[in-house]
């Protein structure tokens, strides 16, 4: 069985939230885009879709978090260096996301985190998977 992940976000702004992931350098998919909605690709196995407000409400009988306040999710994407860590993180920061927290730097595994623009927070990780495997 072949499984994607698509991470559903609310945005207040879509067009922003556009510019913003394609500063970091992903791609949007037009097959997956309207005016409600854009498909950013990660990989061709993992997405974001990042849908406005109003028609993610369509979508839950529950308010939407508040981003600015609370962490409903922190999505992490794994990286095939520290050097595409710092690239990235630096990208997002630049791009007018928010900081986190300090890198960490576990020896074997190397993160930073930045926030988009809507609040949500983005874990990116390098890990040298031969120190996991025991």
């Amino acid at each position: 069985m072949s499984v994607k992940i698509f991470v559903n976000l609310p945005v207040s702004d879509l067009a922003k939230s556009i510019e913003f992931f394609a500063a970091l350098g992903f791609a949007h998919n037009p097959q997956f885009t309207d005016d409600n909605a854009s498909c950013v690709v990660f990989s061709d196995t993992v997405y974001a879709m990042l849908v406005t407000e109003p028609f993610f409400k369509t979508f839950t009988t529950k308010e939407i978090a508040d981003s600015a306040t609370t962490t409903e999710v922190i999505v992490a994407l794994s990286l095939d260096s520290r050097e595409q860590v710092d690239e990235l993180a630096d990208k997002a920061l630049a791009a007018g996301g928010g900081f986190v927290k300090e890198p960490e730097d576990h020896g074997f595994m190397y993160g930073r985190s930045f926030t988009d623009l809507d609040g949500h927070i983005w874990n990116v990780f390098w890990m040298d998977e031969a120190a996991t495997q025991g």
